[in-house]
């Protein structure tokens, strides 16, 4: 009996090699988005820890030189948020990216399974087609020979 071979086994293999290629690759790019995300959410947090100290400034004693100071660090801090938020988005379109990327490395990987299953399935049958034809030949020479002794 003959043993199954897949003809496109190493296409298979290529295919499970790329998704998890592009499941590194999703995952890298999370990872760099949720890195962004905590840069932004500092930013933000520093921006509100200068608004607050300015509050308490004009509040106590008003010193002129300490809040413009106060004031161009809430600036600054504006313009860092906003390229900040520019490069969360930029993680974010990468992240969507890999994730088409790894949904079509996953469809090509499971049509490949799928392709191999069928034939599996093929050789199965096969197989059953010629045990099946050797077992009706066996018993067709037991039959033909035991009417043969008996006449």
């Amino acid at each position: 009996m003959k043993k199954f071979r897949y003809s496109m086994q190493s296409l298979l293999v290529i295919k499970q090699k790329l998704e998890d290629q592009a499941k590194a690759a999703y995952g890298a790019a999370k990872l760099r988005l949720n890195e962004e995300e905590e840069r932004l959410l500092a930013m933000q947090r520093k921006r509100e820890e200068y608004i607050e100290e300015k509050r308490q400034v004009m509040a106590t004693r008003l010193d002129v030189p300490k809040l413009n100071r106060l004031q161009m660090a809430v600036e600054a801090m504006d313009d860092q948020i906003a390229r900040q938020k520019q490069n969360v988005k930029k993680a974010e379109m990468a992240v969507r990216a890999a994730e088409e990327r790894l949904v079509e490395s996953m469809t090509e990987r499971k049509t490949q399974e799928r392709l191999r299953e069928n034939a599996f399935e093929e050789y199965r049958q096969e197989m059953n087609a010629e045990e099946q034809k050797e077992i009706d030949e066996r018993t067709s020479f037991r039959y033909g020979t035991t009417e043969a002794e008996e006449a």
